[in-house]
């Protein structure tokens, strides 16, 4: 490709042609028949923007608060494991960018850095994603570390009591490079077999696939900060969370790394968003290449969207400025659409601004 790249598809591109092929397939793949990978793009392209004419838009504002913090546009970076394998300075780019784009990052537990590293490195807005492992002490501790270390919230990965088989990584034997997060805590060298990849190999070593709704008070018993479940996908769900006392939820399907078939996640964003009703933000990711489809999320009730394969492109492209670039696509994107729809700050952004498959069946139906 010649050029700078001009959206999110393009730093795609770029990123293919940096990174060995074991590392590209495991930030690009998806389980199984990468159905739910490619169905939460396709989604978002069946959803058609109603724009308003005639409206003051020479000021717009794309700023919002989640969970009570300030940042400049409704888009965070979402928990992406294992960073280094895209640029030697991973998680602290990803970070630092973070910061200069003056948004939150959400820190995976399988980070390449320590979460301590990148508390140090610079003065983003952290929030830090747990698993919980078969000895809860472990998850414990590290949530004591977030909670020390001045991360904001912890963001609790909901769907994964098993690995989902990827296939790229088994065939490519993916090979993981030491967990800083859980060094001392647990092994931090698992080696595939012919059945899986290093990944699925930790996973299916220290994963607790007990974990369970009633386990969230233990979770909530040992740290003060606000805890988020990412991986809410039905309406029943959505439910069983505000009665167990989250602050928050991700409409999330792991972006198609898990249950293939599942559904995309702006297909069942407004439904989970119906189901809370306000009582805490609902957040989104999933697909999200554009500033229309960020739009469409927030029209569809989505605080915030999350990206986290956009964000990896930059960094394994260009590094932290890469990551910077792509932050600032997003944002010069969705201020472009929020102009042209005439809307001039993301309140204004509403329900009627879109139209989904659904609408369009009901009014066929009159």
């Amino acid at each position: 490709m010649t050029g700078e790249p001009v959206n999110v598809n393009e730093f795609r591109e770029l990123a293919r042609q940096a990174l060995p092929k074991m590392y590209y397939d495991f930030y690009t793949g998806g389980a199984e028949d990468q159905c739910t990978l490619k169905e939460n793009e396709e989604a978002f392209r069946r959803i058609i923007i109603q724009p308003r004419i005639l409206r003051n838009v020479r000021c717009i504002d794309l700023s919002t608060t989640v969970l009570g913090y300030n940042i400049s546009m409704p888009v965070m970076i979402a928990p992406t494991s294992l960073q280094k394998l895209a640029n030697p300075e991973g998680e602290i780019a990803t970070a630092r960018a973070a910061s200069a784009c003056n948004t939150i990052m959400v820190l995976s537990t399988s980070s390449t850095y320590s979460l301590e590293e990148v508390a140090a490195c610079c003065d983003a807005i952290r929030f830090f994603q747990l698993y919980v492992y078969k000895r809860r002490d472990i998850s414990a501790k590290l949530v004591q570390r977030a909670e020390n270390n001045g991360y904001k919230a912890i963001v609790l990965t909901v769907d994964s009591p098993r690995l989902g088989r990827r296939e790229a990584d088994v065939k490519n034997k993916l090979v993981v490079p030491p967990l800083k997060n859980l060094e001392g805590l647990l092994p931090t060298k698992f080696v595939s077999d012919e059945k899986g990849s290093g990944l699925a190999a930790l996973a299916s070593g220290t994963l607790d696939a007990s974990f369970c709704w009633e386990d969230i008070t233990w979770l909530k018993s040992i740290t003060n900060l606000p805890i988020l479940i990412k991986g809410v996908l039905t309406r029943e769900d959505a439910i069983k969370a505000l009665e167990v006392g989250v602050d928050g939820m991700i409409v999330s399907n792991h972006g198609g790394r898990q249950l293939d078939y599942s559904p995309a996640t702006i297909s069942v964003l407004e439904e989970v968003v119906d189901a809370v009703g306000g009582k805490v933000p609902v957040l989104v990711d999933g697909g999200i290449r554009r500033g229309t489809d960020i739009f469409k999320a927030l029209a569809l009730g989505a605080q915030a969207v999350l990206v986290g394969r956009a964000v990896v492109y930059g960094l394994a492209a260009k590094g932290e400025k890469g990551v910077n670039r792509v932050l600032e696509m997003l944002k010069e994107e969705l201020e472009l659409t929020m102009a042209l729809s005439g809307c001039c700050s993301v309140k204004e952004i509403s329900r009627s601004h879109v139209r989904t498959k659904h609408d369009q069946q009901l009014r066929s139906m009159l």
